[in-house]
């Protein structure tokens, strides 16, 4: 019985698919470099891609109520193989702040990170603290001695005990705390902000990761979690528990913070009912127990406002006892399987979705390009054997190959020319869309904006200047949208000149992918007026406030802007590639052409000689271009997904 079930053998299975792609974009490069037609434009393509393949990363957030089960869930998805309970998982309130699980490549170690709450009244962000290690506690895990290295994860689940306004001004509600015992007239809050696992693990070094949130009260207090860290998931798993059914919290949580209309989880959003190990009636029956489980799966599904299939009933207590015990019928009945094979079907599928529109078709247009000039390069070596077919060469054959060859040479490295001046209007065109999104630009907004928060003497005023940071942004991006038009025109009408001048017709331009982000940054406007709106903030102390409000929605403003202006500064070197590629081919195989046929009239070799020659150079072409083919086929190969969409589910299987 497999410990770590059918996940384990489906990121088994993407990651090598990623690492056979990287594979082939290895062979490709060596097959230009053999053909001479390597170049430091392509070079950049390839170097591209190959950091989308090595730093991808699946990201997969666990969200719910206290004592939901949310950790029990990922120790045993994930964590049974160490025979225990590895992340603190017992009754009642455990995992106090965010938790992120994930192994660090490049540190190449398992540790615990934990960030102080006393940071949250500070001025600096949790991604800007993220870069100062010195503020974390940091904790070695030993993964040859689980025991130890379970008792100092539990750290993660520490409380403090502090008077109430303390509390309020680490932004805890009040009322949603609980009251010390020990130390009457305080209340316990989380000792620590944020917690990063970093633990050697199949999954995790596949660039798996995982958000494990606390509650509501958390969720509410930790606005950087809830802008930036849960969108960016590319799926959430909502946890529920049987034994409560939806409550007010938890349809809290999934209205405002899972559920929203500026939600980007792209995979998904499923819901996970726990425990329905308290629905199993052995005096009643299977039959019973099954009635039960989906009654309470309709009601979940009905009061979301999802789909009954992405409903999983299962318990995570009793899925982590029948891995630890190997026990494959208890598996079963816990139903973990099925959630795994919902990752599987749902969320890799998407992550391969994505590996393919961005990655493969921009490489297989680079290989037919490369294919193309290779024909082209093959046709005119047969027209030159077809000059040396009788006893001597037809020297004045191939003096007119020659001559074709060194017009089309010369209507080649024209093209160069004219494309690199084209590449000059490009670049101008970008420098203007460069402008509009600078980071100069930016911080001069912020500057604006902060000046206008601190000297606003009312809540609407300090409303006001919040939206008009956001108006600024949406201006920029609406001129670089028009912009950007004008841009994509111009290098459109460059493609079309260039295809009705020559023979490929496939060529067609690299388009300039920013909307993708304009959106995102609308919808953060949309966040903005909830944060606005927000009772907490209404109340909030100005200065705490303007702090706040740049450490949350400004900063989340600005990885986004940083985002646009990556693509924007990367497109005006990239928007004419493809013909630069093709013209660099063509040129550098027209070369070897003429050079080759002009030896051969000035030589006295005979034809057969020549023959053979060219027979050889023939032969090793077409195995280049077999190679090629070969490439391309393996490139083409459908995800793991996409081959296991046939097979019979085997979610019972551990």
């Amino acid at each position: 019985m497999n410990p770590q079930g059918t996940l384990s053998q489906q990121v088994e299975a993407y990651h090598n698919w990623k690492k056979e792609l990287i594979r082939q974009i290895g062979r490709y490069r060596l097959w230009l470099q053999d053909n001479d037609l390597f170049s430091d434009d392509i070079s950049t393509r390839i170097r591209n891609g190959l950091e989308l393949l090595i730093e991808d990363e699946l990201t997969i957030a666990f969200v719910g109520e206290y004592s939901r089960g949310k950790t029990e869930l990922i120790n045993a998805l994930f964590f049974s193989e160490y025979g225990q309970r590895m992340l603190p998982s017992q009754a009642g309130r455990t995992t106090m702040c965010p938790t992120e699980l994930f192994f660090d490549r490049n540190a190449n170690q398992n540790y615990l990170l934990l960030l102080p709450i006393e940071t949250r009244t500070g001025e600096l962000s949790l991604q800007q603290l993220r870069k100062q290690p010195e503020r974390w506690v940091k904790h070695e895990l030993d993964e040859r001695d689980p025991e130890i290295m379970r008792e100092v994860l539990a750290e993660v689940a520490r409380v403090k005990s502090v008077p109430p306004q303390e509390a309020r001004d680490l932004g805890f509600d009040e009322d949603m705390l609980e009251h010390d015992r020990n130390n009457p007239g305080n209340v316990l809050v989380p000792a620590w902000r944020n917690a990063q696992i970093s633990i050697r693990h199949p999954l995790f070094e596949r660039g798996l990761r995982i958000l494990d949130t606390p509650g509501l009260n958390a969720l509410g207090s930790e606005p950087e979690l809830t802008i930036s860290m849960l969108p960016r998931a590319h799926a959430v798993i909502f946890v529920l528990s049987a034994d409560t059914g939806v409550t007010a919290s938890d349809m809290t949580i999934w209205k405002e913070h899972i559920d929203t209309e500026h939600a980007d989880h792209r995979a998904g959003r499923f819901a996970a009912l726990n425990k329905i190990d308290v629905l199993w009636d052995d005096l009643q029956g299977e039959k019973h127990t099954r009635e039960a489980i989906e009654r309470v799966r309709s009601y979940t599904a009905d009061h979301l406002g999802i789909r009954q299939h992405d409903v999983i009933p299962l318990s995570a207590k009793q899925g982590l006892i029948a891995r630890i015990r190997r026990d494959a019928d208890l598996f079963e009945r816990a139903n973990i399987g099925q959630l795994e094979q919902l990752i599987i079907k749902r969320i890799l599928m998407h992550k391969e979705q994505l590996i393919t529109q961005s990655l493969i078709n921009d490489l297989l247009g680079m290989l037919q390009n490369s294919q193309a000039a290779m024909q082209i390069r093959l046709e005119a070596l047969e027209e030159e054997l077809q000059a040396c077919s009788g006893a001597t060469m037809d020297k004045t054959a191939l003096s007119r190959l020659a001559e074709r060859a060194q017009k089309d040479y010369d209507f080649y490295y024209k093209k160069l020319i004219s494309l690199r001046s084209s590449r000059r209007l490009v670049d101008s065109q970008g420098k203007t869309l460069k402008g509009l999104v600078s980071e100069q630009r930016f911080e001069e907004h912020a500057e604006k904006i902060r000046a206008s928060m601190s000297k606003s003497w009312t809540t609407a005023g300090m409303n006001r200047a919040m939206d008009h940071f956001f108006e600024l942004l949406e201006a920029d991006l609406t001129n670089l949208m028009s912009e950007g038009h004008l841009a994509e025109k111009m290098v459109g009408a460059i493609y079309r000149r260039y295809n009705e001048d020559t023979r490929a017709r496939h060529l067609e331009p690299i388009p300039l992918r920013f909307g993708r982000h304009v959106i995102a940054i609308r919808e953060l406007r949309k966040k903005a007026r909830r944060f606005r709106i927000s009772p907490k903030n209404l109340l909030t102390e100005q200065s705490l406030l303007v702090r706040r409000f740049f450490n949350v929605m400004v900063g989340e403003a600005r990885t986004l802007h940083n985002r646009v202006r990556k693509d924007v500064e990367r497109w005006p070197h990239e928007a004419l590639l493809p013909i630069m590629q093709y013209s660099m081919e063509q040129k550098q195989l027209l070369e070897h052409q003429i050079r080759r046929l002009r030896d051969m009239v000035r030589s006295d070799r005979d034809g057969r000689a020549e023959r053979e020659k060219l027979e050889a150079t023939i032969a090793d072409l077409r195995r280049q271009l077999e190679l090629a083919d070969t490439m391309q086929r393996q490139i083409r190969k459908p995800a793991p997904t996409l081959i296991q969409q046939k097979v019979v589910n085997i979610s019972g299987v551990v």
